[in-house]
């Protein structure tokens, strides 16, 4: 059986390119596309594995700047010619679920959100500090994102999405039922520790819709110490409003952040995210999230057992939170086993028996190679042969 994976593109280490890796690990050998991919920036577990790019790859600053060329990336996808492949799975919050297969093709795309900048812009571009030119020209090259977006979400036959809160976007946004499997939490790598030190986390990238603002200002007005460990274009910003108890690490090591996690007082999760990975690997070190009630965050906490939640975006409310929280004794075993129903082979076992019951898996075995897949539900158009592979 021919299996390709497209990813939308390895430009950040994430939850989404941690699903990615994870989809191509437990497949027999399949191909692997991206519209972009950096070798340094790739999951540990596709280091070495072959990724088919395109010709974005070699545009001008876009190690930096591959954000600015969002108009470019629906016609790069289009530029992958996959008519060789049985099975293709799209791993995507953007572009790659328009990835165009042949008729005799069944195309699972594996949906972490709908495009979250073009159905989500008006919350985006209120947060962000967008100038005159922008605020006149993004509005009408977002309408034009849409309208492809929603064409492009024709193309997969099937959905499967990481939370039932993406799925009733999909619902909403594109029309389309889908199955609900959440992420792989990879629950080995974290172990409790009997240590504990007086210091809330925060584990994300630096970007606006994370709303580590909340978070930030929460911490300096108790004067509670907060750790924050990741990167992003909101760092900046972010510091210039930090206090003194607050302390910016940057991007860690997988040690270090397994240190960090083991050892923190709690999680603070104040974005509302399409699932939200980060909750459950800090419950497999033995520690509780204290999370915004809203996104994938109310599918993964249990209320006073593996965390407690906020109800407003606001430093007023997460400050309550941590007061409650204070209060409260934690369980590491009970959080230890909650993670352990989200973990790798249970996201092995639920994948690849979705996958058999579209007629694309003989067995949930991942050690037997695939029979071969003629299940197709729509009818393409051949759009030539396969791209040669290149490494990234």
């Amino acid at each position: 059986m021919q299996i390709a994976v497209v990813h939308d593109y390895f430009t950040q280490r994430g939850g989404a390119e941690k699903v990615a890796e994870e989809i191509v690990r437990m497949l027999p050998d399949p191909a692997v596309f991206s519209i972009v991919a950096f070798a340094d920036r790739l999951p540990s577990g596709l280091v070495n594995h072959p990724i088919g790019t395109t010709w974005m790859q070699h545009l001008p600053f876009m190690r930096n700047y591959y954000r600015f060329y969002f108009g470019l990336y629906p016609f790069a996808v289009n530029s992958f010619k996959l008519s060789n492949f049985d099975l293709v799975i799209s791993s995507s919050s953007g572009y790659a679920k328009g990835v165009r297969t042949s008729s005799h093709s069944v195309h699972v795309c594996y949906c972490h959100t709908p495009m979250r900048w073009a159905w989500g812009f008006d919350d985006y571009s209120a947060r962000e500090k967008l100038g005159p030119l922008k605020r006149l020209l993004l509005p009408r090259m977002v309408r034009l994102l849409q309208k492809w977006d929603l064409k492009a979400s024709r193309e997969p036959d099937y959905y499967v999405a990481n939370s039932h809160e993406v799925a009733r976007r999909i619902k909403k946004h594109y029309g389309r039922t889908a199955e609900v499997i959440h992420p792989p939490i990879d629950v080995d790598r974290f172990r409790p520790s009997q240590e504990q030190e007086d210091y809330y986390l925060v584990l994300a990238r630096l970007v606006s819709y994370k709303r580590i603002d909340v978070a930030v200002e929460a911490c300096t007005k108790l004067k509670r110490r907060l750790v924050v460990i990741g990167e992003g274009p909101d760092r900046a910003r972010l510091e210039a409003m930090a206090g003194s108890t607050v302390t910016f690490l940057g991007r860690l090591s997988d040690a270090e952040v397994e240190h960090y996690a083991s050892r923190c007082q709690a999680l603070l999760f104040p974005g509302e995210e399409d699932f939200g990975m980060a909750p459950l690997e800090i419950a497999a070190a033995g520690r509780p999230t204290i999370a915004f009630r809203a996104g994938g965050a109310i599918e993964t906490i249990v209320e006073n057992r593996t965390g407690v939640f906020f109800d407003r975006q606001e430093p007023e409310s997460l400050a309550n939170a941590i007061e409650v929280f204070e209060q409260q004794d934690w369980d590491a075993n009970i959080l230890r086993k909650h993670a352990e129903g989200f973990g790798v082979d249970v996201f092995q076992e639920a994948f690849l028996n979705f996958l058999n019951r579209i007629g694309c898996a003989p067995n949930i075995d991942v050690l037997k190679p695939f029979a071969i897949c003629r299940t197709a539900t729509v009818t393409k158009g051949d759009i030539g042969e396969r791209p040669a592979s290149i490494t990234a």
